[in-house]
């Protein structure tokens, strides 16, 4: 999993309100994410080459 990664929460979460439906992301060598309401929940990894592929899809 993601262990000593730095996660960021995305820009469109509308702030630290706990009600906030949000996801957050760590880079590494692969691209995790997860949800931030559940951050010992389950994680999605992803080559950073799919990453890049979805974030600039249109």
């Amino acid at each position: 999993m993601a262990g000593d990664c730095t996660w960021r929460k995305s820009s469109y979460s509308g702030g630290d309100d706990v009600d906030d439906n949000c996801v957050e992301v760590a880079f590494a060598q692969v691209v995790h994410v997860r949800d931030s309401k559940n951050t010992t929940g389950p994680q999605l990894s992803f080559s950073v080459e799919a990453w890049q592929g979805f974030v600039t899809a249109q």
